[in-house]
């Protein structure tokens, strides 16, 4: 026999429940002493970047900025940048790209 079709509002109250219930059954995530120093550290360096970076002027600056926007903003994620990753990062505002030649001879 087919499995019944939930109707929306049968559907709504499903998704409410299982939510709640995953909600209860989360397990919180604990730093250590030196990730949280770490963190801590990043965090004071890419804000000062975006402060520096304020009067800059470029295409590469806004997408530098938005970058390290986007790192603060998923700072608490797991899957963190390494150290040379996030040094390009912090300095992408700063650096402008190289400049495309044209070798039309």
């Amino acid at each position: 026999m087919a499995q019944n079709k939930l109707t929306p509002l049968q559907q709504v109250e499903a998704d409410r429940k299982a939510a709640a219930e995953k909600k209860a059954n989360k397990v919180s995530r604990t730093f250590s002493d030196e990730e949280k120093a770490t963190r801590k550290e990043r965090v004071g360096k890419a804000k000062d970047a975006l402060a520096r970076s304020v009067g800059a002027k470029g295409d590469h600056v806004t997408a530098g900025r938005a970058a390290l926007k986007q790192y603060l903003r998923q700072i608490n994620e797991p899957n963190q940048p390494d150290d040379q990753r996030f040094e390009m990062l912090v300095e992408a505002p700063f650096k402008a790209p190289p400049k495309k030649r044209d070798n039309n001879r």
